[in-house]
């Protein structure tokens, strides 16, 4: 199972100039490596005119798809440094393209390393990228006097509080990370004098997004 891994949330752009040639990074969520495809297929469409248009990405937790391509720039001075730039900061289900218009000058095979390995870098940094986190939706059944026990375990603990139901009796929902798990469990039995227990009732993918809990329930913990 992956605990967690880094994703982008949001996507980003931003322009590099080097020696008055343009490069210009766009950068893509992605869950496929047919969503990769299509969006560079788009972004040519886009930048029709463009002297290059090379890209990489990465698809899968486990990073099961890697592809890259210097679209005529000389082989290895592109699409390979935008790749080892992904890999190196570790994330995942992403298409970045930079698109580059040529300033008249040459910039030599290290200056063009440099330039798409910068412009993917600035790129990311335009972006708003996650760590996705797996976690348990758990479930907490409670009377009235047991709520303020709950809630202090919860804060303390820093756990995401889904939903808290009140009727004749209370009903907490809960977001946890897999090794909070068992502790949540211990406090809560010696809390409440085991008259309460949790109850799981799925797991799904969570990420804090500024101060927002985003929760990704379209996307399966695979054990």
């Amino acid at each position: 199972m992956i605990e967690s891994y880094k994703a982008v949330y949001a996507a980003g752009q931003e322009e590099i100039v080097e020696k008055k040639s343009r490069f210009i990074a766009s950068v893509q969520p992605i869950e496929s490596e047919e969503e990769a495809i299509s969006y560079i297929e788009q972004l040519r469409k886009n930048y029709w005119d463009a002297t290059h248009n090379c890209y990489a990405y990465v698809v899968g937790k486990r990073n099961e798809v890697q592809r890259c391509s210097d679209d005529g720039e000389p082989s290895g001075t592109a699409g390979k440094p935008m790749l080892d730039v992904l890999l190196g900061q570790g994330i995942h289900n992403v298409v970045v393209v930079v698109t580059r218009y040529f300033g008249g000058t040459l910039l030599g095979t290290g200056g063009l390393v440099r330039a798409y390995t910068n412009a993917t870098i600035e790129g990311l940094k335009q972006s708003v990228i996650v760590e996705k986190k797996a976690g348990k939706k758990v479930r907490i059944v409670t009377d009235y006097n047991g709520v303020g026990k709950l809630q202090y375990i919860t804060c303390q603990m820093q756990i995401t509080v889904l939903n808290t139901i009140y009727t004749d009796i209370v009903t907490i929902e809960l977001l946890v990370t897999f090794d909070q798990l068992h502790l949540l469990q211990q406090e809560v039995i010696e809390a409440t004098s085991g008259k309460c227990k949790l109850e799981e009732y799925g797991s799904t993918y969570f990420a804090q997004v500024k101060d927002e809990i985003i929760v990704f329930d379209d996307e399966l913990v695979e054990s």
